[in-house]
């Protein structure tokens, strides 16, 4: 431990307002999740970028269904042909804003947060994907930036960003492709959400999502009841099963947020389907809750005559806290503090990421590495500008120093 990073620090410092400037450019310019062109449009703005500084970059394709395709996921190595195991970033390109939105909320910084916190200078930052995680990419960028100012070239840097994570890359395999960018890393860090508390996430639960649809016979409800069967009923009793699955202690839970079935009231129902969203903890928590939804839909119906289809619409999996997160969460921390930046803490959050693509290699991974904020997700969403520069001093002080982690 110990590297002079006053170099760094001093290119982070001097390079404020060019590095704002990126960031308004990176902001207005929009990249929904389901607007393959935007992405593109995005992904190819971040290359070009990533280029300036030595990266080789590549596009790899995820596929996607025919009416709509995945953007590429972007994947780049500076320092490719350095020894030793790269350094990973990963994240994600894409965000919930839909087209023009941004034309609304257009990339500010201003003194006063959305919602009531109020600063003598300007600080908090607004536009969409401001926070998840345009702001995460800009410090990964900057990172290297920093090394390279500082004449570090150990070994490589890879970033990996999809461009369809916001959707659970559903129907895509990006899942399988930024597993494969990241076989080999050292240790790797998401760019996701940066906590408002100065907190890395440390563990993740697992997401996946499932399309329950009954099929049954429509008749008029007044001259044919008898003969009809009704998709709706079957689904209510079936979601009554799904719901008695939820175990609070044990972090598993499924959430039937959306229902749709029938036509009119005076029918019997032919067809209803629901999205499950279930959570787990852990892999074995996982199996467990699978296992009994798959045999709540094959069980016999209470509606006699009606048939259950179960289909998988996607998933993010467990990111588990494990010895080496720990490890690599301590080593963050001690960095930290030698090079008196702010106070770093984990803990677990209940929201699905890419991390697990990662931890399945067994590379130690922390997740929320990027710019601190909240409210993902809404017109609301800000980032705390001041964290785009401390956060990009910490990581390259962790990576200058990284021959120093042990686990």
């Amino acid at each position: 431990m110990g590297k002079d990073m006053s170099k760094a620090f001093a290119y982070v410092d001097a390079t404020r307002e060019e590095t704002i400037e990126l960031y308004k450019k990176f902001i207005n310019h929009e990249s929904w999740s389901r607007n393959k062109a935007a992405v593109k449009a995005f992904s190819d703005i971040l290359k070009a970028e990533m280029e300036k500084e030595g990266f080789e970059c590549e596009y790899v394709p995820v596929g996607g269904p025919a009416d709509e395709p995945r953007a590429d996921m972007l994947v780049g190595t500076w320092g490719k042909d350095r020894p030793g195991k790269p350094i990973l970033f990963i994240g994600h390109m894409d965000t919930v804003f839909s087209p023009g939105m941004w034309k609304e909320n257009a990339f500010e910084i201003t003194c006063d947060r959305r919602g009531g916190e109020s600063s003598a200078e300007p600080r908090f930052a607004h536009g969409p994907g401001v926070l998840d995680m345009k702001g995460g990419i800009l410090i990964a960028l900057n990172t290297v930036k920093a090394l390279k100012a500082m004449g570090w070239a150990e070994r490589p840097i890879k970033f990996a960003f999809a461009g369809d994570e916001e959707i659970n890359h559903e129907y895509a395999n990006t899942d399988e492709e930024l597993a494969k960018a990241c076989e080999g890393g050292l240790v790797c860090f998401n760019m996701e959400t940066g906590l408002i508390d100065n907190n890395l996430c440390i563990g993740r639960n697992a997401c996946q999502r499932w399309k329950v649809s009954i099929e049954g016979k429509e008749t008029h409800s007044g001259n044919d009841f008898w003969g009809g069967r009704s998709s709706i009923v079957e689904m209510a009793s079936k979601i009554m099963k799904f719901h008695a699955l939820n175990q609070n202690e044990y972090g598993n839970t499924i959430n039937i947020g959306t229902i749709k079935g029938g036509t009119v009231p005076n029918a019997v129902p032919a067809h209803c389907e629901v999205v499950l969203d279930i959570r787990y903890s852990t892999a074995e928590g996982g199996k467990a809750i699978m296992d009994a939804v798959h045999a709540i839909c094959e069980e016999a119906p209470f509606i006699e005559g009606t048939t259950t289809t179960l289909t998988f619409l996607n998933k993010l999996e467990v990111y588990e806290t494990s010895d080496d997160v720990k490890a690599l969460l301590e080593f963050v921390k001690k960095t930290a503090a030698e090079y008196d930046l702010p106070e770093i803490n984990g803990r677990r959050l209940g929201g699905g990421s890419d991390s697990s693509c990662a931890q399945r290699h067994g590379i130690p991974t922390l997740d929320s590495c990027g710019i601190r904020g909240q409210w993902n997700h809404t017109m609301d969403e800000y980032s705390d500008i001041e964290s785009l520069f401390d956060r990009t001093k910490m990581w390259a002080s962790v990576i200058a120093n990284i021959d120093d982690f042990k686990f």
